[in-house]
């Protein structure tokens, strides 16, 4: 029952996050940045100004879905973002690049949270196989003793919740380069630069509601596995 309230509250904060995102960048789309340059144009501005010229900026499918690929060294840009000239698409693409500027000065978090990936894939794997196993035969089908099992889905939901929270400083930092940057290459104006600085603020709070629910959960897998004991 607490467990359905932790996937209940966070499903509602994380969906109210995730609107009031797109709305902000909706409405700061629709402001024309007085540069005009487009997304594309800004991350590779950024790139040439921190002197990294072996990431390539791309378009891809999707709304909101820009990210960093630290494997193909790439920044990859919605429709929106790519093509869009306003103050939204400008710090979006900016940060994307803050992402690049970290892989390239070798960012202490960054480097952490690439290494937690492998980890974090494998414990969501276990997670999954011991949720499975809970479903269709209770966890005593893999005969293990409860604590063994306990420790088990504790360790690994761990990881992720590890992986959530060093997820912050990365995405933190990435903003704070990208905004920092823009004010002092005056690619914003000081209106501008408030409305790039408040989307954000917004697509950091995804992350930090990912991270306390994963803080939530993983709590209640200690009271229960560990939390009645004598």
């Amino acid at each position: 029952m607490i467990l359905i309230l932790i996937v209940v509250v966070f499903g509602i904060l994380g969906y109210a996050v995730s609107s009031k995102l797109k709305n902000k960048f909706k409405k700061y789309s629709q402001t024309s940045l007085q540069a005009n340059l487009s997304g594309k144009e800004v991350a590779e501005l950024m790139l040439a100004d921190y002197n990294i010229p072996n990431v390539k900026v791309n378009c891809v499918e999707g709304q909101l879905s820009d990210h960093y690929n630290p494997m193909n060294r790439t920044v990859n840009l919605s429709p929106d973002v790519y093509y869009g000239r306003n103050a939204a698409a400008t710090a979006v693409a900016a940060h994307e690049c803050g992402h690049a500027v970290q892989h390239a000065t070798s960012y202490a978090w960054l480097q952490l949270r690439s290494a937690l990936v492998p980890i974090q894939n494998i414990s969501g794997k276990i997670l999954n196989i011991v949720l499975i196993g809970a479903l269709f035969g209770g966890i005593a089908i893999f005969g293990l003793p409860y604590e063994v099992v306990g420790m088990v889905v504790v360790g690994s939901y761990g990881m992720l919740t590890l992986f959530s929270l060093v997820t912050l400083p990365v995405e933190f930092d990435a903003s704070n380069r990208a905004l920092a940057w823009v004010k002092q290459r005056n690619i914003v104006t000081a209106h501008e630069y408030g409305m790039s600085k408040d989307a954000l603020k917004w697509a950091a709070m995804t992350y930090v509601v990912a991270a306390l629910a994963s803080l939530a959960t993983l709590a209640y897998y200690l009271f229960i596995f560990f939390g009645n004991r004598d």
